[in-house]
């Protein structure tokens, strides 16, 4: 033990990484007294309501802690890469950040990995927690892996399984392998340190899933489709981006709602799918092909997140409103 801890003042670290999910590591890395030379993460960004701009979470975290900290606009750039090099990295890691460009991930002796939320070679891409639910996999995960040209295909370094219940939102997923990702990565970390982990290339699967990128028009809910597959949807979106739909009402005043909870019911009916079943006080569920769709927590456009009883006290839905997919 004495002998990692030693290992671990003298090899040099350099942290790239931008939300919250990537804060975690580094501060696992920092209080576990792990060398961490520098930091890099995107440039401040406007946003709000001023589009004032705005620090990543890991700029604020290294602030605080008093990390050296670049922000390069281009990962190419010549003044940035002269700067990186001079931080004299061992290892590079990566946590939710941009895809590095050769001359970045291969500048350090011991090369760069980068953790990523699922069991590679599946889930590769942008968003691999929201597909994995919206897919309704019952598991899911977290792959350490060293950085190659094609994204997400490196070597695996140590993975981890974590169960997805029936009622795991993409939120509490997130938070789930964030902070079982930090613990992977110092344990990745020392690993390496020590020659104890021998990468192993991506096992061959005859079917990939993909994470790719989500949209806004990627979040519009189809009611057509079973009450499992609009549960999973509306889940593997919550809390953000939210799945979303279009409530027209008796008037046929067109509402945009963004959902954020619900609960399925499996039952026969012939209402049209998207048709609201409520009783206008305590309840709101929507017709799908094989079921309804509760509504538990929504927001209508302009108006806060509320809990269904909210939303009917200050909204008027009777049998003629409908969503339309």
């Amino acid at each position: 033990m004495e002998n990692n801890c030693t290992n671990r003042v003298k090899r040099r670290i350099v942290f790239m990484g931008t939300p919250d999910f990537a804060v975690e590591s580094l501060r696992q890395l920092v209080e576990n007294n792990y060398n961490v030379v520098g930091v890099v993460t995107m440039p401040d960004k406007p946003a709000g309501r001023g589009y004032q701009l705005q620090a990543s979470p890991v700029k604020k975290y290294a602030l605080e802690t008093h990390l050296p900290l670049l922000q390069p606009e281009k990962l190419k750039d010549l003044l940035f890469l002269q700067e990186l090099e001079q931080l004299k990295a061992d290892l590079q890691i990566v946590v939710a950040f941009r895809m590095l460009p050769e001359v970045v991930w291969n500048m350090p002796s011991m090369g760069t990995f980068n953790l990523h939320a699922s069991l590679l070679p599946q889930y590769r891409g942008a968003a691999p927690i929201n597909w994995a639910i919206i897919n309704g996999e019952k598991e899911t995960g977290i792959t350490t892996f060293l950085l190659t040209h094609e994204i997400d295909t490196g070597n695996i370094l140590l993975q981890e399984k974590i169960a997805i219940e029936d009622n795991d939102t993409a939120g509490t997923v997130h938070d789930k392998l964030m902070i079982r990702g930090a613990k992977l990565v110092c344990k990745t970390v020392d690993m390496l340190i020590d020659g104890s982990i021998p990468p192993l290339p991506q096992p061959h699967v005859d079917t990939l899933k993909a994470a790719p990128k989500i949209f806004r028009e990627t979040c519009e809910i189809e009611w057509t489709k079973s009450a499992d597959e609009v549960h999973n949807f509306i889940r593997g979106l919550s809390p953000y981006p939210t799945a979303w739909s279009t409530l027209y009402t008796a008037e046929n005043e067109a509402v945009g709602i963004k959902i954020f909870e619900t609960a399925k019911e499996k039952t026969s009916h012939q209402l049209p799918c998207g048709s609201i079943v409520t009783d206008g006080k305590k309840y709101m569920k929507v017709a799908v092909n094989d079921g309804f769709i509760h509504l538990k927590e929504i927001q209508s456009a302009g108006k806060k997140r509320m809990a269904i009883e909210d939303f009917l006290r200050g909204f008027r839905i009777n049998s003629l409103s409908g969503f339309r997919s």
